[in-house]
């Protein structure tokens, strides 16, 4: 029986998708469906402790996210997906890795909402705001602190980074969430993608 040890050695060393090949790609999918029939946790958004938190992507078939990695003189660094269920808030960043103080941070907020009344499993994501800029002039030091600074201003000074709005009726989706534990979870994106994270 395949297993969360398989998934995680079947996705090391692929850079989170970035450098994984159509073959890796299809194996790596099926053993995800496999680990995703072992799901503990069928109704996620009834498990707020396991659910919110800070969680780092380990894998991804989204072309958004990895085409990140294609900036020149730039590479992705970590990803994290930021979940605070207080707020129906999604936290997306992009950590950039580049040279000596021009490390750069891409982030975009969500709001977020069951897809039905019933929905335990999906729900709706409308994307509001986005902020790009360089880790430093951004005062970065983690996930959590970055996030409180969002929360607290309304809008980054013009001098530390481009915060903009973003259209909601135009930017949304949703998210399934396939399998969830203390340290795992697997979701699946209304593009089809595939998202494997920890916390």
């Amino acid at each position: 029986m395949l297993s969360k040890t398989d998934l995680r050695n079947a996705i090391a060393g692929k850079n989170r998708g970035i450098s994984a090949t159509n073959e890796d790609r299809q194996v790596i999918a099926s053993i995800i469906a496999r680990v995703e029939d072992l799901n503990p946790t069928p109704e996620p958004l009834s498990a707020p402790d396991l659910l919110a938190g800070d969680w780092r992507l380990l894998y991804t078939t989204s072309q958004e996210l990895l085409g990140i990695d294609r900036f020149p003189l730039a590479q992705l660094g970590s990803i994290y997906q930021c979940i605070r269920l207080s707020q129906a808030r999604i936290y997306n960043i992009a950590e950039i890795q580049s040279l000596p103080y021009c490390e750069g941070l891409v982030s975009v907020v969500a709001s977020f909402k069951p897809a039905s009344e019933n929905a335990e499993r999906r729900v709706n994501v409308q994307f509001t705001r986005g902020v790009v800029g360089f880790q430093r002039l951004l005062s970065y030091q983690s996930p959590a602190q970055y996030i409180e600074k969002l929360e607290a201003t309304e809008k980054i000074n013009a001098f530390q980074g481009f915060d903009f709005s973003i259209n909601s009726e135009q930017q949304q989706g949703w998210l399934e969430i396939t399998y969830l534990d203390k340290d795992m979870r697997i979701g699946r994106g209304n593009q089809g993608s595939l998202f494997v994270l920890t916390k």
